[in-house]
């Protein structure tokens, strides 16, 4: 039981013309969320509203929480009732979330949180584009874990992406955030649906131990027969708590880590373009809206005779290192722009070290004429 199965897609399948918050909520009707609990804030409120209405239509579950805390705690809670849950937020609400992220990896339960990002800190400015929480997606939770965070660039990957980041949860068996930012997410554009859809739904067993044993243990839900034990606390493969062992903290710590970093080649997605030169002059290295930016600049640049190319990171965490490694070391110069003041640049020069940041904080996109004059 589980696995991997094509379906057919509940949407109709056509060519939409969606914004990228409304294509991420279609994504997840197509993933099988039948579970939604948020609380609207800019610029993520156009996915609780396009599911709130579309839910209606096909009897899956939406709440409307008093905040953020609440939203995720009832996205756990529905997970282990069994459903597919999602909930969408900026800045301000990823940081209320953190405790629960946190209480959500060390139970292992799946569940998709869109981070439609905006300029910061605190409430900044709630209407504009940046790229400012992708160390809190890393990082906010407190001690060590693995977690997988993906970022989409286009309204068709608010749709696509949604729908792997349910695939990732389920399989995982772990919180996946979507980064997007304010640019993305009201961002309108074509977005093609097929009449299929590929999807992972999560293995169950019975009188299987639903934590730490397996790879990717069997994850059954409350009201199957199965005697759950489900905690925060340091516990071993039943859920019993073992908060004094110190093979129990171990054991666990390496289980959340080792599942991720051991399926790494499941879960890294990057795309090059114009990469294919033995030796490069310039490489880009981008995420999100600004990597369509950064594809403008490179093919403006190529025109100009500059043998430059782009690795577009669509999986942010687990961070990319052997995939930037091997296109990065032919490149005599490389450039991170970001909308923040340098974040996954710090990554990149733990792989390249010669790598240059180019930050714009402002609230506006990075746009390719930027970039071409920082060459």
């Amino acid at each position: 039981m589980g696995g991997w199965k094509t379906v057919l897609n509940p949407l109709k399948p056509e060519r939409c013309f969606w914004l990228g918050d409304e294509a991420c909520a279609e994504g997840a009707i197509a993933a099988g969320c039948n579970f939604y609990a948020g609380y609207p804030i800019t610029p993520s409120s156009e996915i609780m509203e396009r599911i709130a209405h579309r839910f209606s239509e096909i009897n899956r579950v939406f709440i409307q929480m008093e905040d953020e805390l609440g939203s995720i705690a009832a996205c756990i809670g529905a997970s282990w009732a069994g459903a597919k849950p999602m909930t969408a937020t900026s800045g301000p609400g990823l940081s209320l979330m953190m405790e629960n992220i946190g209480y959500a990896l060390i139970t292992e339960t799946p569940l998709v949180i869109v981070d439609v990002q905006r300029a910061g800190p605190s409430t900044g400015q709630a209407t504009r584009p940046a790229q400012g929480d992708m160390m809190q997606a890393r990082w906010g939770a407190h001690g060590d874990y693995e977690i997988i965070a993906l970022s989409p660039w286009s309204a068709t990957e608010m749709y696509t992406e949604t729908i792997r980041a349910f695939n990732l949860a389920e399989r995982f068996r772990v919180p996946v955030l979507v980064l997007a930012d304010e640019a993305v997410g009201h961002l309108r554009e074509g977005v093609k649906v097929e009449k299929e859809v590929r999807i992972y739904e999560r293995k169950k067993g019975k009188g299987v131990a639903p934590f730490v044993g397996e790879d990717v243990p069997p994850m059954p839900a409350f009201g199957e027969g199965e005697k759950l034990l489900v905690t925060g606390s340091t516990h071993d493969q039943w859920g019993f708590r073992r908060t004094v062992s110190p093979e129990a903290q171990r054991n666990l710590v390496r289980h959340l880590a080792r599942k991720i970093t051991d399926h790494k080649d499941e879960i890294i997605e990057v795309v090059e373009y114009h990469c294919q030169d033995e030796e490069l002059d310039l490489l880009l290295v981008a995420y999100g809206f600004t990597a369509r930016s950064a594809l403008a600049a490179v093919e403006a640049a190529r025109e100009k005779g500059i043998r430059a190319g782009l690795l577009r990171l669509k999986t942010i965490w687990p961070f990319p290192r052997e995939e930037l490694l091997r296109v990065g070391q032919k490149a005599k110069r490389i450039i991170v722009p970001e909308m923040n003041l340098g974040q996954i640049v710090r990554e990149v020069q733990r792989v390249l070290p010669q790598a240059e940041p180019y930050s714009r904080t402002d609230g506006e996109v990075i746009t390719p004429q930027e970039i071409v004059s920082h060459f």
